[in-house]
């Protein structure tokens, strides 16, 4: 008796590690089979952890079975959610949750699914704090010649973004400053100094709407200060993750202060596009052109263009 409850306990442990080992499994068209843990899928590909093989990613019409040790979260395409150890095979979806009875589906009725960590980090991707999720970079530069005629400039540039799956918030700033020295004589040949935030709020999977305020001084054109504020509606002509090509229109209103006492206010019509290309995982190409026809000095326009990476 003693030898035998031994070897029950032994095979107890032999089970349970076993089920452990096996983890959640794939199926493949072609036969291969895969052991793991299973992170997210949608229609068109199913994110998989593999002990020998790492992080994979595959086309999901290419798993042709799906067996789960661990229980996952499914929202279906009518917005209903389910939780738990899921079957697929022959094109159906059978879901065993916990304290509840089984619900059986057809694969087509699935638009996602996520593990319980995946699911917690998309919970948290929809309602963020506002600290979070930031990125950007800040950058200097300074250049010095000697000769006939000294020269010196001196630029900085930042820009920073939070971006979540519903808005965008961008905020920007850039300085130059450029000296000529001849014969003793300093001439300054730019100093200009521009700032200022964006915000996008999506409205549509493609279409946008967006408010910006923008701000300048610029000594060369005897210009103190420059603000303008406006607004309008974009497209996202492509968006992926590596690529973000926008288009947009709207209107400002800009006012300006000049050192001679000038001042003149304005309001524009504002045509431009954005992009912002990821190179590689640490280098992204940053561009955007914008053209604001002046509505009260008609023939009159104003145009930005930023450029870095």
């Amino acid at each position: 008796m003693k030898r035998l409850r031994y070897l029950c306990l032994f095979l107890g442990w032999l089970c349970s590690m076993s089920a452990t080992v096996l983890g959640d499994q794939l199926v493949m068209k072609n036969g291969d089979r895969l052991t793991g843990v299973i992170v997210k899928a949608d229609a068109s590909t199913l994110t998989f952890k593999s002990e020998y093989a790492g992080d994979l990613t595959v086309k999901t019409d290419v798993v042709l079975e799906i067996a789960s040790e661990q229980p996952l979260h499914l929202t279906l395409k009518d917005g209903r959610t389910l939780v738990g150890k899921l079957v697929v095979k022959d094109g159906k979806v059978e879901v065993g949750q916990e304290n509840a009875r089984s619900v059986s589906l057809e694969r087509t009725s699935v638009a996602v699914i996520r593990s319980a960590s995946e699911q917690r980090a998309y919970e948290h991707s929809l309602h963020p704090r506002w600290f979070e999720f930031w990125n950007g970079y800040v950058d200097f530069g300074y250049s010095l010649t000697t000769g006939n005629i000294d020269t010196n400039t001196s630029t900085l540039g930042a820009n920073f973004a939070r971006e979540t799956r519903r808005d965008k918030t961008t905020l920007y700033a850039a300085f130059i400053n450029a000296k000529n020295k001849t014969n003793g004589v300093s001439t300054t040949t730019a100093s200009a100094i521009r700032g200022g935030g964006r915000y996008e709020i999506s409205l549509r999977k493609k279409l946008f709407g967006f408010g910006f305020a923008d701000f300048e001084h610029n000594e060369i054109q005897l210009l103190d200060l420059r603000s303008v504020f406006g607004g309008g509606l974009g497209y996202s002509v492509i968006k992926n993750e590596r690529t973000d090509l926008q288009a947009f229109g709207g209107g400002s209103f800009n006012h300006e202060n000049y050192s001679t006492g000038r001042t003149r206010s304005a309001g524009e019509i504002l045509v431009g596009q954005s992009l912002s290309h990821r190179l590689s995982d640490r280098l992204t190409l940053k561009e955007r052109f914008q053209l604001f026809p002046n509505l009260t000095d008609t023939g009159e326009y104003r145009m930005t263009f930023d450029a870095g990476v």
